[in-house]
């Protein structure tokens, strides 16, 4: 369920029975023909898809990450490094406070993977809490779905065009396209990573058959609702 749909006396309740809540965080930044909102949009679906027959609350998706490298194209944010840390820090020490003590942060965005190192960090801090932090994408089961289901999967190609992360009246290519000398890439200052990329997808098929894709997104959903079931180690 969504804390969007509870009042602070639901939350209370709901702590006196279970104290597990999930923090979906994404980023805002260029998915070439997709929605810029493409991470913060799928964390907060797929933890809402997760968390609903077990009653767990959702929290809004933070939009907002580290993408430093996206920053020449218009409509892109990017927090540094210190100010993510800081904003996770205060996440999890006002969920402290409310009364939670298992959470999990949805991640749908590499560039946020220093806040996984934190946690370990807020546990030794909060020695009565347990965080996990989960990168749906990228865990081992939807991972190896993305890789039967087609090849490269990738940034702004098919394996993050969903029909929600979708722009109506924008025509995807039809055709592949090269994939990104990634060395270069990760050597490219913002303007050098524009002129590589230019549309700015990394490369690969750009849509693919929407029964696959919603195969794949069941994977994703099942293995974060078995990572939100526990266990959850102390």
């Amino acid at each position: 369920m969504r804390i969007a749909d509870m009042n602070w006396m639901q939350v209370e309740d709901y702590l006196a029975g279970d104290d597990r809540c999930i923090v979906p965080i994404g980023s805002t930044e260029q998915h070439g023909p997709l929605s810029l909102c493409v991470d913060a949009i799928l964390s907060e679906r797929v933890a809402i898809e997760a968390a609903e027959p077990l009653g767990v609350p959702v929290y809004p998706a933070m939009p907002f990450g580290c993408a430093p490298y996206f920053s020449a194209f218009p409509g892109s944010i990017s927090l540094r490094v210190e100010t993510l840390l800081a904003v996770a820090r205060d996440l999890v020490a006002s969920l402290h406070t409310s009364g939670f003590r298992r959470v999990m942060i949805v991640n749908g965005h590499g560039g946020n993977s220093a806040v996984g190192n934190l946690t370990q960090e807020l546990m030794a801090e909060y020695t009565d809490m347990s965080i996990k932090f989960h990168a749906w994408y990228a865990a081992p089961r939807t991972m190896a779905k993305a890789k039967e289901v087609h090849a490269n999967p990738s940034h702004a190609n098919w394996f993050e065009n969903f029909p929600w992360t979708r722009l109506a009246n924008i025509a995807m290519p039809s055709e592949e396209k090269p994939m990104v000398d990634f060395t270069a890439l990760k050597l490219s200052s913002p303007a050098g990573a524009r002129e590589l990329l230019g549309d700015g997808c990394f490369g690969g098929a750009y849509q693919i058959e929407d029964e696959k894709m919603l195969a794949l997104w069941a994977t994703g959903v099942e293995e974060t609702r078995e990572m939100l079931e526990g266990p959850w180690p102390k």
